[in-house]
């Protein structure tokens, strides 16, 4: 290995042949986060333009439209190989793509198309990133995961952050039709490094001779198209999850509606809209990056899985009860930034971790149950509750107290979770998971 490669392996604190697959890692993820952050502001417009009263409505037809489509994901993970699966999966997004470029270059901007796109976008996103995380926690065993996912989770932070920068400067010369090409191509180049990951699995990740038994990913994974409910629903550790989720998602709908209604106030214009949401997810992605390379890594082995899951929740409760007694665009935007960059930077590598033990079932079929069914009806039940309490009429201070109060029982059952993974979870003491779910 070049002397070059051989420190930046150590910076990273991993042998040496770990680093191209942690790069191929990277890679992939840059590829879908890069491509995604290059519609996202187009999104956010589409969303605007669809009104902003009408957003409730938009994340509960998102949910409907999630609730249709994991059956369907999970059926294909039961018939198709574990190592052909996100060929499968990506491969259609891909088409998806391309099917709205062409509506994008003849219809321009209809409502129902921005409708049909923000639906589409909310739920592909879930999708190939729930898909993506499972391939990691796959491919490289529980003790690769806790040296690499942090590196890895920064390679969609770099994609996050090019991708706004790529779609606010390319928004006057290339219309939501040319993004849309070009997310198509970065989502055929992460199928490549795909199939790359997967071969070195065998060789050197969590598949490689001498390491614990896992299953053939030549075969599909074992259940049927409710395996994942019945799997969460056997698991109180799972179920715990799932809460965790719930109420991440309902901290981040409640402030994600406050932003749109604030910068629909302020800008009127669509390409405004795009610049403002463009340049709000650089300062994000740019927080994250620098928090995955020089933070991340560091909290997790010094104060544990614990801290990294709890942080972001602590600060979100203090947010908005900042925001309750002394509202305005500048808070709610510094909040908005510290809870994306927490997010993506501390809670969702954390995760992650927690999923790198457990079986092939768990892993795929369960955490995308979690990550799309969950998660989006976490979003749709609180976009209506967030709804409900604006029509109160007491103004922004009402649902900013609710919203602390469910960051306070987010932060609680972080704590709670970063203390069941790790040597407890690793030996199967916790007799609440089923034989399916102790890792071997």
């Amino acid at each position: 290995m070049h002397p070059a490669a051989s420190r930046l392996a150590r910076a990273l604190g991993c042998p040496d042949q770990e680093l191209r697959p942690a790069l191929a890692g990277f890679g992939l993820f840059f590829c879908l986060f890069c491509g995604y952050f290059m519609l996202r502001p187009i999104r956010e417009a589409m969303g605007i333009q669809a009104g902003v009263q009408n957003l409730q409505w938009l994340f509960t037809a998102t949910f409907i439209a999630t609730l249709v489509a994991v059956p369907l994901l999970a059926w294909l993970n039961s018939v198709v190989p574990r190592r052909r699966f996100i060929d499968w999966t990506f491969g259609f997004f891909c088409l998806n793509l391309l099917g709205f470029a062409a509506a994008f270059h003849w219809q321009g901007d209809g409502v129902a198309l921005a409708r049909a796109f923000y639906v589409w976008i909310s739920v592909y996103n879930l999708f190939v990133v729930s898909v993506a995380w499972s391939l990691m926690a796959d491919v490289f065993d529980a003790a690769q995961a806790r040296r690499l996912f942090a590196f890895i989770a920064a390679g969609a932070s770099v994609g996050g952050l090019l991708g706004p920068a790529f779609s606010a400067a390319l928004v006057g010369v290339f219309d939501a039709s040319g993004l849309a090409l070009l997310a198509s191509a970065l989502l055929g180049l992460a199928i490549g490094l795909k199939q790359y990951l997967m071969h070195w699995r065998e060789t050197g990740g969590a598949g490689r001779p001498g390491a614990p038994p896992a299953e053939n990913p030549r075969q599909p994974v074992a259940g049927n198209p409710f395996s994942g409910v019945t799997t969460v629903l056997a698991s109180p550790y799972l179920l715990a999850m799932c809460a965790f989720v719930v109420l991440l998602a309902t901290v981040s709908t409640f402030l994600y509606f406050e932003q749109a209604r604030v910068v629909a106030e302020r800008f009127s214009s669509r390409d405004e809209q795009v610049r403002v949401f463009g340049l709000l997810d650089v300062i994000v992605q740019a927080g994250a990056l620098l928090s995955q390379l020089f933070l991340t890594g560091r909290l997790a082995e010094r104060l544990g899985l614990r801290v990294l899951l709890a942080m972001v929740p602590v600060l979100m409760c203090l947010g908005l009860v900042g925001l309750a007694l002394l509202p305005g665009f500048g808070l709610l935007a510094a909040v908005m930034i510290v809870r994306r960059v927490g997010e993506y930077a501390f809670i969702r590598p954390g995760r992650e971790m927690l999923f790198a033990p457990l079986e092939a079932q768990a892993k795929y079929k369960a955490k995308q149950f979690i990550d799309t069914v969950v998660y989006r009806g976490g979003d749709a039940a609180s976009g209506w509750a967030k709804s409900l309490l604006d029509a109160a009429g007491h103004g922004a201070w009402l649902p900013a107290l609710v919203g602390a109060a469910c960051a306070a029982v987010w932060a609680a059952l972080g704590w709670y979770l970063g203390g069941r993974q790790g040597p407890g979870l690793q030996r199967g003491a916790d007799e609440n998971l089923d034989a399916e779910q102790v890792p071997r």
